[in-house]
């Protein structure tokens, strides 16, 4: 996701008129402890209240001891025992972020930064009166996305999609950004285990909460041998690091990834220096720690403070390390809209994660945790990045929004958003396909009927965004799950709530069978497994199912297919590009670094070839 876009819809549109994050409905009363919803956990007794939905809900059951002092990088422990019945009201605290529209908390100390290194909280939404004998319910294990760096549990509201369902729906957080992904060498010296060593802390804290899952969650109703791991965008992406790590095996039986994709950064990127002969990434530990020693005045530039780390003894790394206040850490790091911070995070260590791309982890059904799984994208993903960038939006009288190109704007987003199915969806599809067979499905999120704000069309310029198909999921749509109450056509929203009862009924019969067929109600239309056309002998072979509105072709089954030749010979005989420089970047940012890429393709692409341009000077998404 290229960060540098994120200036989103805040300045202009939620300042003057509030309807990103609120409704204009008054605030919900505080919950009030009901004994009824007691149970008995393995920590002790838990207490929680009646939901708005009439479910049952417990928020802010610690799943792993706090990761704080020397705890910080390391993997989770259990629990300790409750010294007193927890009253389970409220959501736990969010872990150490920038403040922004993921994390809108109170900043006493007005230096952006938000959350506490206590943070391994976890909430629970179940129908009321939930079986605990032989007749448990599913469970849905929900991973918030926000680039691995922002993010919490709290908004996502289990409750609708738990009571009309009959699931158990958990929300959990795990720790981000450079507390949640981390790694250096003078940490590993001390490390107690090879977890402890491997960095990947965030993907442990995942698993830390799936075993807390398996252990406790038939107290509340549910089957702990049918678990559902599903998540958005990075949540996504963590869905599919639990299938690939050994770590998590056993741990959950089917896997929905909303928006996601394999992403590994490697151990080299997240350690090493800049100048080293295999270059870290910008914010590596090695390069954190070196502007932490400028930050303090102990060096008097990134070169002095190279030089004096690379002398310096681990246990000296650790003390510097373990002494430094989270927002003292926190506050190296660049925010880069939303909250979001650019650190290297998910990589493959060889202890929780192995080396390699989907190729080589998802080739194998004996090398990684095979379950059925589900992968979508939203037609205009990258829409939400785009629809309040001053590169693409003029603000007449400096605060109304209009698209400045609108034939480049839809172009861009368009291949942009194919890129990312391709990544998140079609390849991966195939890939895993071809080793587990039937039991691969994959969707397009197509629903694109929002209102104008002040003459904004947002229907054009957010469309199917990134992000947009939460609220249909968890049946939400009043700033929680969707955070997004106010865009929608007020004439629209019967269609808007059909879609999400749709929606909803097969990601709940995918949690209850592994098949979303029919969905929960056994009427919607069929959603079949993702095909292989050349095995099928048949061009036709149904792949994807889209969902829409009746208004633009409802839901439907579709066999279309993102591929790397097919992107490719789209680009190659698209005449509409006007800007050189935008047919290469448009080139860079599909093929960059893949198997695609062809430099001497690149340097003759166009009327005037992209030698003016070189790949690095693009920015990455």
């Amino acid at each position: 996701m290229r960060r540098t876009w994120i200036v989103i819809l805040v300045v202009v549109v939620v300042a003057p008129v509030g309807w990103w994050w609120t409704t204009g409905e008054a605030p919900s009363p505080q919950p009030v402890a009901d004994a009824a919803t007691t149970v008995d956990i393995a920590q002790g007794p838990v207490t929680g209240f009646v939901d708005a939905a009439g479910g049952y809900a417990w928020l802010g059951i610690p799943f792993a001891e706090p990761p704080v002092g020397t705890s910080r990088w390391r993997a989770p422990r259990p629990p300790a025992p409750f010294e007193a019945p927890l009253a389970a009201l409220a959501s736990g605290n969010a872990c150490v972020q920038y403040k922004g529209m993921l994390a809108d908390f109170d900043d006493p100390d007005e230096d952006g930064i938000v959350g506490s290194e206590d943070c391994l909280y976890l909430n629970v939404h179940a129908p009321a009166g939930a079986p605990t004998g032989g007749d448990r319910l599913p469970v849905m294990f929900w991973i918030h996305g926000g680039g691995n760096t922002v993010g919490h549990a709290g908004p996502y509201n289990g409750s609708v999609l738990a009571t009309r369902h009959d699931v158990v729906v958990v929300a959990t957080n795990y720790r981000l950004g450079p507390f949640g992904w981390f790694r250096h060498a003078a940490l590993r010296d001390g490390a107690a285990s090879r977890d402890d060593a491997s960095g990947n802390f965030g993907t442990l804290d995942l698993v830390r909460g799936l075993a807390w899952v398996r252990d406790n969650i038939a107290a509340f109703g549910g089957d702990p041998g049918n678990v559902t791991v599903f998540g958005e965008s990075a949540g996504g992406t963590n869905v599919l690091t639990l299938m690939a790590s050994p770590r998590a095996a056993g741990l959950f039986h089917r896997a929905i990834v909303q928006s996601g994709g394999m992403f590994f950064d490697t151990p080299a990127r997240a350690e090493h220096f800049l100048d080293d002969p295999v270059p870290g990434h910008e914010r590596s530990s090695n390069e954190v720690i070196a502007r932490l020693l400028v930050a303090r005045g102990e060096a008097a530039n990134a070169d002095e403070a190279r030089a004096s780390l690379r002398g310096m003894e681990d246990e000296d790394v650790r003390g510097l390390l373990y002494g430094a206040a989270a927002t003292e850490l926190m506050a190296l790091f660049d925010d880069g809209g939303m909250g979001m911070v650019s650190a290297p995070t998910v990589f493959g260590d060889g202890t929780v994660l192995p080396a390699g791309g989907p190729g080589e982890l998802f080739s194998d059904a004996e090398a990684y945790n095979v379950v059925p799984v589900m992968l979508g994208t939203n037609r205009d993903e990258v829409k939400l990045f785009m629809a309040m960038d001053p590169e693409w939006v003029d603000y007449r009288f400096g605060f109304l929004p209009r698209l400045k190109d609108p034939e480049r704007y839809d172009r861009s987003a368009a291949y942009g958003s194919l890129g990312w199915r391709y990544r998140g969806v079609d390849n991966l599809a195939r890939i895993l396909h071809d080793a587990q067979g039937d039991s691969v499905y994959a969707y397009r999120f197509d629903w694109d009927e929002e209102g104008s704000i002040m003459g904004y069309d947002l229907s054009r310029a957010m469309g199917a965004a990134h992000g947009l198909e939460i609220g249909f999921v968890f049946g939400g749509f009043d700033g929680t799950a969707s955070a997004l109450g106010g865009i929608y056509d007020e004439d629209r929203l019967p269609q808007r709530d059909a879609l999400s009862a749709s929606m909803m009924s097969y990601w709940a019969e995918f949690a209850h069978t592994g098949d979303p067929g029919r969905g929960r109600d056994g009427v919607e239309v069929p959603w079949l497994a993702w095909s292989n056309a050349v095995a099928a002998n048949a061009a036709d072979a149904p792949k994807t199912i889209v969902f829409d509105t009746p208004r633009d072709g409802g839901i439907r089954m579709s066999p279309e297919e993102v591929t790397l030749p097919g992107l490719k010979a789209r680009l190659l005989a698209d005449a509409s590009f006007t800007e050189q420089r935008e047919l290469c970047e448009t080139y860079v940012n599909l093929f960059r670094e893949g198997p695609a890429w062809d430099k001497g393709e690149y340097l003759a692409l166009g009327d005037a070839g992209c030698g003016d341009y070189p790949p690095e000077g693009f920015p990455r998404f």
